[in-house]
């Protein structure tokens, strides 16, 4: 079908319930196109598809949705100045229905690939009358009765009541008996019109009447060819006195080739298409087929063969060469399009016809002249001047494909890159957080108090002293070598990394995401921390690198504050404690508060009691060390211990699944993914970065100054004191700076 249709629908969801809704439904019926193209060809199975998901997301039913698509359309088609055309089209309903089909041949001009339904009227009284809808496509039923509907109120103030007699369907025809019901007016007319026709009387012959009509075929009852007009005569010479189902399918309307269906259709327009092939004035043909009283399977045949054909000229690929070469085939065809017209006195039908031709190379290739069409008629006026503008006609139409085709594909890579920016910004702050920034809400909003929160904080033994010895691009690779391992461990526990602050690392459960593991996930994490540090080596000394962690459970308040810059940042008490715990903790060894040892201490977590310890700002506490996880031992003090094993499993697993259906885009933005954690190791002895030793020792102060991280007083926020104050020479690389919201105090590293 082609983008028309697609279009409409689109402009009534979007004008209807929004574009967020439309996008809700594009994506649930996994339409990857974002727009339509007027005359582009699209997927039968799409507005099937549209309405599904339509009736999902909008809360009606089906019908109700093909029902609205098919009234939108009637109005949306005014765009295109089709309405001024559907205005004329008919004086009456009565007209304007028998008139759709002649309507759709005209469409072909614009859209050759039209694949129209077909209508007819029966049974017309003053109150209605019977329509048959006959279509190879399948559920659009009440599609056409919007249509019906909302053309009766627009174009002829009358209001339509439809009912459905019947409906049919096979696999390749649906057919059916609609029985419109309004003030059918023009009946009453047309009946007093009829008594007044007077029959003058003038003879014709024959001959002259057929000379005007070199098209022409006349058929009798039993479909048997009494004549054919010269133009026929030159390219099927065999026609006459065979049946007319056996020289050609009828191709419109969608009836079968039989005289009582072509009596009860002589309102339409009627398409027949030769079966055998033309070659330079005759068919290629010269055996009649054999008579097949259903006449589809004759055509069936046929259309087979044709596939077969295209197939087998195109090295068996039927997709692929099925669209390129079926206008070169229907080209060696003789198609008729015409009027049949019941003769009484002859008890005949003639069949009053005139070629189609794409262009004069095929009617060349059919054997067919100029000369050989009627000079009553504007068919040779129509070749002539068809010709003439089709070069520039589909000059314009391949250009606006092409514009299209670029249009669609810069808008999908605009999606990809949508995708890419929400990866990145969902990296720096919270799905659900950075939605409501989205949508406008001030910052402070996102501001929520967290009841139950786990907190780590884990800095570098002897960090100052390090950086002394070596190189900033060394600085750099080292922390850049330990942050990857971290955050490998902070997606593989579900923690949250809040920000990192020199060579301190903090990470927080229990927020954004609520849970009530939140001090197992921590604690888990720590040890983690702990085992990494054997893979990690200190470029100045070429051992261990070690650090202190430490650990506090408890409440506090998480949001993004501020407007340039934004992060997702923690406040509270609880803050400053974690921060104290790994103060005043020890190398090589995880220190947490008795809230924490709390919460684990009836689990397999082994812990040993370090006693009172001075916390500044807080006085005494009571701590702990965290010194392993026994995953094997059994828990007497807790029967649920298992459960609580299967419950990190089942978040963790959760956290896959949901991840799973976006791409990992880590690699575009950071130069180490996840996947490549396993592979960091130590640069060998004398490595430097990809600058030469010479420019990086040019770079390397005597001296470094490095600032570490305390807090200040309880209100939770994280100031920096100066550890090493000796004035440093200046230095013409780049300077790291982070500014505390008081601005009073920094953590920098100069490099």
């Amino acid at each position: 079908m082609y983008g028309l249709l697609l279009e409409a629908i689109t402009h009534w969801v979007q004008s209807t319930y929004g574009e967020e809704k439309w996008e809700e439904i594009r994506k649930l019926a996994r339409v990857d196109t974002a727009s339509f193209a007027t005359h582009q060809r699209y997927s039968e199975k799409i507005i099937p598809d549209i309405a599904r998901a339509s009736s999902l997301i909008l809360g009606l039913s089906e019908d109700d949705v093909m029902d609205a698509f098919g009234v939108c359309f009637v109005s949306f088609v005014g765009q295109y100045g089709y309405d001024r055309i559907l205005s004329v089209l008919g004086r009456n309903v009565r007209d304007f229905l028998n008139g759709l089909d002649n309507l759709h041949e005209y469409l072909r001009f614009s859209y050759p690939k039209l694949k129209p339904p077909s209508f007819f009227c029966t049974n017309e009284s003053s109150s209605g009358l019977t329509l048959h809808y006959r279509s190879k496509r399948k559920g659009f039923i009440h599609y056409v009765k919007g249509q019906i509907r909302q053309v009766g109120e627009v174009f002829y103030r009358t209001k339509i009541r439809i009912d459905v007699v019947s409906a049919e369907t096979t696999e390749t025809m649906t057919h059916v008996i609609f029985r419109l019901h309004f003030n059918n007016a023009a009946y009453r007319e047309k009946l007093r019109r009829d008594t007044e026709l007077l029959d003058y009387g003038m003879p014709l012959d024959s001959a002259v009447f057929f000379e005007l009509f070199p098209f022409h075929i006349v058929f009798s009852r039993s479909l048997e060819i009494r004549s054919i007009g010269t133009g026929i005569a030159a390219v099927l010479p065999q026609a006459k006195d065979h049946k007319l189902n056996e020289i050609f399918i009828l191709v419109r309307p969608l009836v079968k080739l039989q005289w009582n269906d072509i009596m009860a259709h002589t309102n339409n327009v009627f398409e027949l298409r030769s079966m055998s092939v033309l070659r330079k004035g005759r068919s290629t043909e010269h055996i009649i087929p054999q008579k097949d009283v259903n006449n589809e399977t004759v055509a069936d045949s046929v259309n087979n063969e044709r596939t077969n054909t295209i197939v087998a000229q195109n090295g068996g690929n039927s997709d692929a060469s099925t669209e390129s070469s079926d206008d070169e085939i229907e080209a060696r065809y003789l198609r008729l399009k015409g009027q049949m017209m019941f003769m009484a006195d002859w008890e005949a039908i003639i069949f009053l016809a005139t070629p189609i031709m794409g262009n004069l190379d095929a009617m060349f290739k059919a054997g067919l002249y100029i000369n050989d069409l009627s000079m009553h008629d504007s068919s040779r006026d129509l070749v002539l001047a068809g010709t003439q503008q089709s070069a520039e006609l589909k000059l314009a139409l391949d250009q606006e494909q092409r514009k299209s085709k670029i249009l669609e594909e810069s808008m999908r890579r605009l999606d990809a890159e949508m995708k890419r920016t929400d990866q990145l910004l969902y990296q720096m702050i919270p799905k659900p957080v950075a939605d409501r920034l989205r949508r406008g809400e001030p910052a402070i909003s996102t501001c929520q108090v967290f009841e139950n929160v786990t907190i780590l904080f884990s800095d570098v033994v002897g960090f100052t002293t390090i950086c002394s010895q070596i190189s900033p691009m060394e600085v750099v690779s080292m922390l850049n070598a330990m942050y990857t391992k971290f955050d490998t461990l902070s997606e593989r526990h579900g923690v949250y990394k809040v920000e990192t602050i020199g060579d301190a690392y903090m990470v927080v459960a229990g927020a954004p995401e609520i849970t009530q593991l939140h001090a197992f996930k921590i604690c888990d994490m720590a040890l983690g921390m702990m085992e990494s540090m054997q893979e990690l080596r200190d470029p100045s000394t070429g051992g261990h690198m070690k650090i202190r962690v430490g650990v506090h459970s408890g409440t506090a308040v998480a949001g993004v504050v501020g407007i340039k810059m934004p992060r997702y940042c923690l406040f509270g008490d609880t803050v400053n404690t974690a921060s104290r715990m790994e103060t005043n903790g020890e190398a090589m060894k995880i220190h947490i508060s008795q809230t924490t040892h709390e919460s684990i201490r009836t689990f397999p977590y082994e812990c040993e009691e370090r006693g009172s310890v001075n916390i500044k700002g807080k006085g005494s506490m009571k701590t702990y060390w965290l010194k392993s996880k026994n995953n094997q031992a059994e828990t007497s003090g807790c029967p649920f211990a298992n459960l609580i094993d299967d419950k990190l499993v089942q978040e963790k697993d959760k956290k896959i699944i949901k991840s799973s259906d976006s791409f990992d885009l880590r690699s575009l933005y950071s130069p180490v993914s996840f996947e490549d954690c396993q592979q960091v190791s130590r640069p060998p002895s004398g490595h430097r970065h990809s600058l030469n030793d010479e420019a990086i020792d040019s770079a390397r102060p005597d001296k470094l100054s490095i600032k570490k991280h305390h807090t200040n007083g309880s209100n939770g926020i994280i100031n920096h004191k100066s550890v090493h104050d000796k004035k440093e020479p200046a230095l013409k690389k780049s300077h790291i700076f982070r500014l505390t919201s008081d601005g009073r105090s920094s953590t920098c590293i100069i490099l």
